[in-house]
């Protein structure tokens, strides 16, 4: 019997691999050349990244075989076309009996290690109130499985199994240090909202072979439904005040900061303000540090990043020593010229 060829992950693929196995197709889109012949563009997936692939042969054939979303098996060579590697498929199949695994990235932390240390931060909660309604997302396996396992986003930052838990640790363990540095900040509102902030992403994104959203996520969002969820446990809670649960799915609401980045209101009162800078800050330097770690240009400069318009340093910087020399040489001069 033949032993099975280990998979070849995608941030392995180099210039000249013969590349075959399978690989999921996140865009399909047919084109055609200058001469008015067609081909077959994809963007490939696996866990650690994705990589662009054309077909130039038997495209009409082959590309009614699948849709985005299907697994393929392809066979085909890499190559490099405008300093990024490609590859050329010179043959694809569907595959059925994949491993989910392979597409979908898991966090590299250990998710009971951070459910534990979620559930330890959130005791720290005095309000009772406040501790009252957690407790009651808490109790709730259906849900707990679900957090555990969801997505923090489709596409930018902590888009892997796992990574809503991650993201939402890492922003409960910064609000408590926000809240000890300045003045004026309900301590318990911080750690209530940034616990809270994203618990609708559990009903906004789908996460099987791929993460992508539901039909709720597309026509509410995370936020609206995330509203919607403490609602459902308000509910159930007697005596809680007015005036907290108005702060708390206000925190919900602006947490996004501007109506242009999904905020049905912006932050009114500092605590909002706070929340939304964590939540911000913790999701940009996740989404920029796996950006630069999974970059596969050449040199210390990532390639341009659309999202933020520019190019990111990722190494060290080239003749440091000798700039540093010049520029105190420069001084030295300057400093001689006008010393007289």
């Amino acid at each position: 019997m033949e032993e099975k060829k280990a998979h070849l992950w995608v941030k392995d693929i180099r210039k000249d691999d013969r590349v075959q196995g399978l690989y999921l197709v996140k865009v399909k889109r047919l084109g055609s050349t200058k001469r008015g012949d067609p081909y077959l563009g994809m963007t490939l997936v696996d866990r650690t990244g994705e990589i662009e692939a054309r077909l130039w042969e038997r495209v009409e054939e082959l590309s009614s075989l699948f849709k985005e979303g299907d697994v393929l098996d392809v066979e085909g060579s890499a190559s490099l076309y405008q300093d990024q590697v490609q590859l050329t498929l010179s043959d694809l199949r569907v595959s059925k009996g994949e491993d989910p695994e392979i597409f979908l990235e898991t966090t590299p932390k250990d998710v009971s290690e951070m459910m534990a240390s979620l559930r330890q931060v959130l005791k720290g909660l005095k309000n009772p109130h406040f501790k009252g309604l957690v407790d009651r997302f808490l109790s709730d396996h259906p849900f707990v499985s679900l957090f555990k396992r969801a997505p923090a986003a489709k596409n930018f930052h902590h888009n892997y199994l796992g990574g809503l838990l991650e993201h939402t640790l890492s922003v409960c363990r910064m609000v408590e240090l926000v809240a000890a540095h300045y003045e004026g900040l309900d301590g318990d509102l911080l750690l209530a909202g940034a616990f809270l902030h994203d618990v609708g992403k559990v009903k906004e994104l789908s996460f099987d072979r791929q993460i992508n959203y539901t039909d709720a996520g597309r026509l509410l969002g995370h936020i609206v439904l995330g509203v919607s969820m403490v609602e459902e446990k308000l509910a159930g809670l007697k005596g809680f005040p007015q005036e907290l649960d108005l702060r708390l799915k206000h925190l919900i609401l602006s947490h996004h900061g501007e109506f242009a980045f999904g905020s049905p209101k912006r932050p009114k009162f500092l605590d909002a303000f706070a929340l939304h800078l964590v939540d911000d800050l913790d999701a940009k330097m996740n989404g920029l540090g796996r950006f630069m770690e999974r970059d596969r240009q050449e040199g210390n400069w990532t390639d341009f990043n659309r999202l933020f318009e520019r190019y990111f340093l990722k190494g060290k910087v080239e003749n440091a020593e000798e700039t540093l020399e010049v520029s105190l040489q420069e001084e030295r001069l300057q400093r001689g010229l006008f010393s007289r």
